[in-house]
């Protein structure tokens, strides 16, 4: 957490090292307590921060379903251990995967087959109160919230920290050797690092032109281990992707997220949200959150661009400065990517701050590097599905890209039907295996063979699930 360094007639000097984290979202916590064993952390954040699981402005999309793959619980397990225990104590589900996941891919019903993966379920306020929590039992980490981010400070060479006004307050610097920008689609990053001089770093964007819609429902009784319930869209049919997805959360609540391309997106009337949710590929969420309670209004969020800034490759990159999570890319929220590919950033910029030291040269540019590993997967998996959209606006994948295409979906339709490929397909999905679990040898060679079960006719919900929401009946209308 310092160094010693020669002072005037040779006396030792112990200089503290200061890391700052702009926002106080999931990644700039993740990022603090990455770095709260080599300096003293200040986070600092625009908003006021509530004492719990309560919402704030800075983060709006918190109000819809967010999946937590076991890829990024791991990772902020590693970064804050208990916190996993701490989720599941204030009421957050641990559901195995795909045990506890009733789900239509695009090419047809994921079978229940034991655990291989899992994902934390809960809403976003819980998940992001639990963290901050946690986070600040510990030492050397401060929050300063109310607080406004006014630019960088340092040159084109080095950023040694961060102009702020706090709320009230006079304008004033804090020093830092490692500056963090985690501040989310909000980022203004890239402005701050132009007016230092820095070269822009290359940029992607694919816009499906994605709306998604949300509503909290009050469970019916006997639901308490209810499946997440997810229908995903077909992005091989020539028509906008749409689809529903129910996610049980703490207290008792159905949180279920709707979303469409363009020219087939969700609309904010509440008379509407049934009909949308049964008027897709299947109507099994719309069924069932017609036997629910609404407890809330509809909540619409239009700004799902994926869009990808790609700082590793800036050459003359500054040292003391480093991006990570949505202030590096930002993807369609369907895929629930965001926190875990958030987490493992940060886990990379430990590995190598531990490496190499907070001031090592070069160390912004390392981390940076690191950081793009988990963003690939991510984007691949996004924008690979997201381009395929009518009306899509963004770079048409190359014909390497249509080929593995083809092989994936071959792969998805396999994994319906063999654990060994299902497997390997949730491990990329979770993020916790690479893409290249896709081509392992034993992989690739069951995919040419194919699946070894025929597919589902219908939704995989046991009987007793199915009749604890809908009563007896024999089978789904629609």
């Amino acid at each position: 957490m310092s160094e010693p360094v020669r002072g005037p007639g040779d006396t030792s000097v112990t200089t503290p090292r200061r890391a700052v984290v702009v926002g106080a979202g999931l990644a700039g916590l993740l990022a603090a307590a990455a770095l709260r064993d080599h300096a003293e952390v200040t986070v600092v954040e625009r908003d006021a921060l509530p004492e719990g699981p309560e919402p704030r402005k800075g983060v709006p999309q918190a109000r819809h379903a967010h999946l937590l793959w076991s890829g990024g619980a791991r990772a902020m397990e590693e970064l804050l251990p208990g916190v996993t225990d701490a989720w599941l104590a204030a009421g957050a589900r641990r559901i195995p995967l795909p045990t506890g996941l009733v789900s239509l891919s695009p090419q047809g019903w994921l079978r229940r087959w034991p655990e291989m993966e899992f994902m934390i379920a809960c809403s976003r306020d819980l998940l992001e109160s639990v963290v901050r929590a946690h986070l600040l039992a510990g030492p050397r980490v401060t929050v300063l919230d109310r607080t406004e981010i006014l630019g960088l400070e340092g040159d084109a060479s080095r950023v040694t920290g961060i102009r702020v006004r706090p709320a009230g307050g006079e304008e004033r610097v804090l020093a830092a050797d490692l500056v963090v920008d985690a501040a989310g689609r909000g980022s203004r990053g890239s402005a701050w690092l132009d007016a230092l001089g820095i070269a822009p770093a290359p940029m992607e964007e694919v816009d499906s032109g994605l709306v998604y819609a949300s509503r909290i429902f009050r469970a019916p009784a006997g639901t308490e281990e209810y499946p997440v319930v997810n229908v995903q869209p077909n992005g091989a049919e020539p028509v906008p992707g749409r689809s529903a997805t129910l996610v049980p959360v703490e207290g008792g609540r159905w949180l279920v997220t709707l979303s469409g391309t363009r020219g087939g997106q969700p609309t904010a009337l509440a008379e509407r949200f049934e009909e949308f949710a049964r008027d897709i590929r299947h109507p099994v969420v719309g069924e069932l959150i017609s036997r629910a309670e609404p407890l809330t209004d509809v909540v619409v969020t239009r700004s799902t661009i994926n869009r990808r800034r790609f700082f590793e490759k800036v050459s003359d990159w500054p040292d003391g400065f480093v991006a990570i999570g949505d202030a590096v890319a930002t993807y369609n929220p369907i895929y629930g990517h965001g926190m875990s590919v958030a987490a493992q950033g940060a886990l990379a910029l430990r590995e190598r701050v531990a490496e190499h030291g907070l001031t090592a040269p070069g160390l912004a540019h390392r981390i940076q590097k690191a950081v793009a590993v988990p963003v690939n997967l991510a984007w691949e998996l996004a924008t690979g599905t997201d381009i395929r959209y009518p009306e899509a606006i963004g770079k048409q994948p190359n014909a390497l890209r249509k080929l593995f295409g083809r092989y994936v979906e071959r792969l998805v339709r396999t994994a319906l039907g063999r654990p060994l490929v299902c497997k390997a397909y949730l491990g990329v999905v979770t993020l916790t295996e690479p893409i290249g679990a896709l081509v392992r040898p034993e992989v690739v060679l069951a995919v040419l063979r194919g699946p070894v079960k025929p597919p589902l006719s219908a939704p995989p919900l046991t009987e007793r699930e199915r009749e604890t929401v809908m009563g007896p009946a024999k089978g789904w209308s629609g």
